[in-house]
């Protein structure tokens, strides 16, 4: 199957985001692959980062947050990232949030990722090349966001403090979103962060871009407690024992409908909410 042919099928393409603790997410199975996965998809994260900074043409919502604060502070812009990262990991304590290896890989590669690429990829001056990189930027950053929470390890720290806040605000995951990055954005151009014309199209593209790759990327787990996936897909449908068993076995969330939240671990509950 060729990659167009892929994308075409992602939407049919079903997979479970499973709700685990930290603990089982390790014990989850295909680790290696989900580790790999993992690093590429922060890697890739951080460097997209970057292209949409060299771009300037209006970056990410936390990204003129961070542009922001390093007006004030001086730091670079992916020390920031990965100071910012840990102060924010504090408000999960309050929302009863566990952070899982993926999270706190998150904290750190994202912004090393990103400094990398500043060091590799000088200012831009032409337009011609700056809208192609924001472009760039952007799609890849949707791809970057789908490889890391596909790999089912764990939340970012912004994506778990949404989701936590959704969870015990009982208000929507989009309703707390809005509100998340209207206010980082708000706050960020106050203290100088470069809002433009790329804001406004990552906030328009981000959600679609993980949609279409999420379904594709999302590594195939079962369920903690669940029998093997190769197992259940065995069974004869005849069975009364069977049909039971699928009925209670029935994931939460698809990838296919849930585009950039994953859920996410709290202290003495099995499911959690997270998202990019």
């Amino acid at each position: 199957m060729t990659p167009i042919q892929r994308l075409r099928s992602a939407p049919t393409r079903r997979v479970d985001l499973v709700p685990m603790t930290p603990l089982e997410q390790l014990r989850a199975g295909r680790l290696p692959r989900r580790l790999v996965q993992l690093v590429v998809g922060l890697v890739l994260f951080g460097a997209t980062m970057a292209l949409i900074l060299r771009a300037g043409l209006g970056l990410e919502p936390w990204g003129v947050f961070t542009f922001g604060l390093i007006q004030h502070v001086p730091m670079s812009y992916g020390q920031m990232v990965v100071l910012s990262s840990f102060v924010i990991l504090l408000l999960w304590v309050p929302l009863r949030q566990w952070p899982g290896l993926g999270t706190l890989a998150n904290a750190v590669v994202v912004g090393v990722a990103t400094d990398a690429t500043l060091a590799l990829v000088p200012p831009v001056e032409d337009l011609a090349v700056r809208v192609p990189m924001l472009l760039a930027g952007v799609v890849g950053n949707g791809l970057a966001g789908a490889l890391y929470i596909g790999s089912q390890l764990g939340p970012g720290p912004r994506d778990g403090l949404m989701t936590g806040l959704s969870r015990r605000t009982g208000r929507s995951i989009r309703l707390v979103r809005t509100g998340l990055e209207v206010t980082v954005v708000a706050v960020g151009w106050l203290l100088g962060g470069i809002v433009g014309v790329g804001t406004l199209v990552y906030a328009l593209l981000i959600g679609p871009v993980v949609q279409a790759f999420l379904p594709l990327l999302t590594v195939r787990l079962d369920r903690p407690g669940q029998r093997p996936a190769r197992e259940t897909g065995a069974r004869e449908s005849g069975s009364t024992r069977q049909d039971h068993t699928a009925a209670a076995s029935a994931p939460p969330s698809r990838t296919s409908e849930v585009p950039s939240a994953q859920r996410s671990a709290a202290p003495g509950s099995s499911s959690r909410d997270t998202a990019t």
